[in-house]
């Protein structure tokens, strides 16, 4: 992984229409070029872990795919989608330039093999469920398998019933591994089964401050966060995602923060 800039993984939860999807991959590009951030446009093709059966999952694999690669090829943005599968790798591999591993799906040891095997960059979200810690056998199972590009993502540790938190003192931990760390600054706020008959809900309003907050610790080497020009109708994950309105200014602040880290490269007791 090119470690020069910042990575930024961003865009909607999932690939509501094709024109919606180009339309935020256009206009987050536009933000994103003012700053110094490695871009990936990300959106899924299927969200196979929707609360209910009737819930909107994506277009699928096939159609998916041609619209993120149309976005690819005519936007010249690079990638970011996940897979749930092991047969799914390769496929999405031909397109996507970051493969996700999601967080529930973190220890599948075939999954893990498949997405190692492309050589693509992989993005492994901690399980909200796991220490930081015990990442370290998701760590050893791609190595065994030949692959050390790989980035571990935080995205929130369960926290009694349906809440999450974020301990910042685990990104530090994270980054014990000696590979790069993202923190998943949008899923972080989502309240797991906590909405409305036991669907997703989230706040969203807290996603500038995790987002500040993780920048501030000096150990993330990017971030992922979901953005969406109307989440208050968006299909999947609304309540968790950034407003496309409010991310200039964020990744502003976030740069801003990144160059007091880079000036002050420690702070208290060094190792």
């Amino acid at each position: 992984m090119d470690k020069k800039d910042l990575v930024l993984i961003a865009g909607p939860c999932v690939i509501e229409s094709e024109e919606n999807a180009y339309f935020l991959a256009s206009e987050i590009k536009k933000i994103v070029q003012k700053y110094d951030f490695n871009f990936y446009f990300k959106a899924s093709w299927d969200k196979a872990n929707r609360t209910k059966a009737i819930n909107y999952r994506g277009p699928g694999l096939k159609e998916g795919l041609r619209i993120l690669e149309r976005i690819k090829r005519e936007l010249h943005v690079k990638i970011a989608t996940d897979i749930h599968e092991p047969w799914q790798a390769a496929p999405v591999a031909e397109v996507a330039d970051i493969i996700q591993i999601p967080a529930f799906l973190c220890r599948q040891t075939d999954l893990l093999n498949a997405a190692a095997k492309t050589g693509k960059l992989i993005n492994v979200k901690k399980a909200q469920f796991m220490s930081p810690e015990e990442m370290s056998n998701v760590v050893e199972k791609l190595e065994y398998f030949q692959n050390r590009n790989f980035m571990l993502c935080e995205r929130g540790t369960c926290f009694g019933y349906n809440n999450l938190i974020v301990d910042m003192a685990g990104l530090v931990r994270l980054a014990k591994f000696g590979y790069p760390v993202i923190f998943d600054a949008t899923h972080s706020v989502q309240i797991s089964g906590g909405g409305f008959n036991y669907g997703n809900s989230g706040k969203r309003e807290y996603v500038p401050y995790l987002a500040k907050a993780a920048m501030a610790t000096g150990v993330i080497d990017g971030l992922f966060m979901e953005v969406h020009n109307d989440p208050d109708n968006a299909l999947c994950d609304g309540s968790c995602m950034l407003r496309l309105d409010m991310l200039d200014l964020l990744l502003q602040q976030l740069i801003d923060i990144n160059k007091i880290n880079q000036k002050y490269t420690c702070l208290g007791e060094c190792e």
